[in-house]
């Protein structure tokens, strides 16, 4: 989801008024990101525009153009994740108390039907990362594994089309 987007609607797919599940390292992230933008990159920016202010003609100054654009990238940044950091609900993966079924936070292992494995991760929508195998719980391959035990066939439908997929590994964080 880009930063300009209004999350007042909920995850993508989902009916406005659904929650933004996150995880406590995801929700850590945020918390760090937004404590870095407000109380290190912004004032350094500002100093930089007022700087560059004090100059004179602010028409043709790189440096009071670029700060303002980049403070106004700041502060979009930093209205969203307070947005996003109020509707969070963390769901901690170590406390699943049903650890032989596929719920928020558990990492997967599935079979394609080209016998190919695939390891995944279910998180939250801002923690995906498809680098690391972390998918959002909204995801379509989430969905179909959301919760299904060892051994289950589910059916994933695709933009492609559907294929089956086989559960062969749960596992959660220890508490």
């Amino acid at each position: 989801m880009s930063d300009d987007e209004d999350d007042d609607e909920g995850p993508p797919g989902l009916p406005a008024g659904t929650p933004f599940y996150m995880t406590p390292a995801g929700q850590a992230e945020l918390v760090a990101e937004l404590r870095r933008l407000w109380s290190e990159e912004r004032p350094k920016v500002v100093e930089v525009v007022s700087w560059a202010a004090g100059l004179g003609d602010r028409s043709e100054n790189a440096d009071y153009q670029y700060g303002k654009r980049r403070l106004r990238e700041i502060d979009r940044r930093v209205r969203f994740l307070r947005k996003r950091l109020e509707r969070v609900q963390v769901v901690d993966p170590a406390r699943t108390p049903k650890r032989d079924q596929v719920f928020f936070g558990a990492t997967v292992t599935y079979a394609r039907a080209d016998d190919t494995e695939v390891t995944v991760t279910i998180v939250g929508v801002d923690e995906a990362d498809s680098a690391r195998h972390r998918i959002s719980w909204v995801s379509p391959v989430a969905r179909a594994l959301l919760g299904a035990r060892v051994g289950d066939l589910r059916r994933l439908r695709m933009p492609q089309g559907a294929e089956e997929i086989e559960v062969l590994a749960i596992a959660y964080p220890e508490p």
